[in-house]
């Protein structure tokens, strides 16, 4: 049973936590909201419009880039302290979770999370036709 107990104090730690984060935010909350109160505030600047209603997916795709990279670092670490006693198996593991990464890494490239400027959405391009050129073959329609 003493095994158990510094999981019982950390349930029990966790509890408390949870419970006084609850009780802190009804009795800091503010009581009587009003448009100050309720505005966002960033760095003492009072926006001038609206935020966009949406995120570009640009932002998630870099966000997806740096979860990407910090999982690796995360499993490449122990691999790394104990990669002597691994040997061969050890290196194909980790040369499959690089492949993966890798692919994961790649698809985000080509939907674009390293492009930092957006694209224009031009047009066709066609071919000036001479004003001349199209009242004649507004004519020949009539």
């Amino acid at each position: 049973m003493a095994q158990y107990l510094p999981i019982a104090i950390l349930i029990v730690i966790g509890i408390l936590f949870g419970a006084g984060s609850f009780l802190a935010s009804g009795l800091l909350a503010p009581k009587r909201p009003h448009r100050a109160k309720s505005a966002p505030y960033e760095c003492g600047i009072v926006p001038r419009v609206d935020p966009p209603e949406r995120f570009p997916v640009r932002f998630y795709l870099v966000a997806m880039i740096f979860i990407i990279f910090d999982i690796e670092i995360v499993f490449l670490y122990p691999y790394a302290a104990a990669a002597g006693s691994l040997g061969t198996f050890g290196v194909i593991e980790v040369a499959g979770f690089a492949v993966v990464v890798f692919v994961a890494f790649a698809y985000l490239v080509a939907n674009g999370a390293l492009d930092w400027v957006p694209r224009r959405r031009t047009r066709p391009h066609l071919p000036r036709v001479p004003a001349s050129t199209r009242a004649s073959v507004e004519v020949g329609r009539r």
